[in-house]
């Protein structure tokens, strides 16, 4: 966690620069596996970090042991309480009515001297021209460090990545840069809308299956297709039968 932060703040103080941070657990694994699309976007992150236990454990195995899991919720308030009292401000866009200002004030009040940039509960859908003209004009106005967005995977991706791919210059002229995380639930599960996994089930992978017995009719399959096709395709790396190539 500590490496991702200082990651984070190095670019966040960067004069001008833009950049996303992916997430991805199985789930958005698998949907790079099959997106060649998706996969460039995440390729293509400032950053991208271990929301699983999964991904940690294959990292060990290909003998990467300093990788740790970076869990999205708990990146947020991490960087929240990290810049507190800084003047670096934060932007919450996502979740249903009212989840982006319940989360504002919570972690104000959680995290004194926390500086709130902006909120917005965005529609379920793409944003048109329009409304993503007016996004960037308040971005321009309020200028904000972080950018939390709350969305599910692939969207938040695909969000993140194309609001900078279409507005390279949204960032010129200002004193410091601009970072957004893609952190899905976290915003639902810091207003106490949904509950997080016990720590122990998190530190033994097996949050998706907590995650599935409180939301089954939404996550079923979900977890059927991804976790499947995850072990299917990580056995011949683990028996040495193959390897997948490294994209930089």
């Amino acid at each position: 966690m500590g490496t991702a932060l200082e990651k984070v703040l190095e670019g966040a103080d960067r004069p001008g620069f833009a950049g996303y941070v992916t997430v991805s657990g199985v789930h958005g694994v698998m949907e790079s596996f099959r997106d060649e699309e998706l996969k460039r976007i995440h390729n293509r992150s400032y950053l991208s970090t271990p929301d699983g236990m999964p991904m940690v454990w294959l990292a060990k195995w290909h003998g990467q042991a300093q990788v740790a899991r970076v869990y999205g919720p708990d990146l947020m308030l991490e960087m929240v309480s990290a810049t507190a009292r800084t003047g670096r401000k934060h932007y919450f866009w996502g979740g249903n009515e009212g989840v982006a200002e319940d989360l504002a004030g919570r972690m104000k009040e959680r995290f004194p001297g926390t500086e709130v940039a902006g909120i917005c509960c965005p529609p379920f859908r793409p944003l048109t021209d329009a409304e993503e003209k007016e996004l960037v004009v308040q971005l321009k106005e309020s200028r904000p460090h972080f950018f939390w967005v709350g969305l599910s995977t692939p969207k938040q991706e695909r969000f993140m990545h194309d609001l900078l791919n279409r507005n390279p210059d949204l960032c010129d002229g200002w004193g410091h840069g601009l970072i957004l995380f893609g952190v899905g639930a976290a915003f639902d599960f810091h207003t106490g809308r949904v509950r997080q996994a016990p720590g122990v089930m998190q530190r033994w992978g097996l949050e998706w299956l907590f995650r599935l017995v409180c939301e089954p009719r939404r996550l079923w399959r979900r977890y059927a297709v991804n976790n499947t096709a995850f072990v299917f395709s990580i056995l011949p790396q683990l028996m040495g039968i193959s390897n997948y190539p490294m994209e930089r």
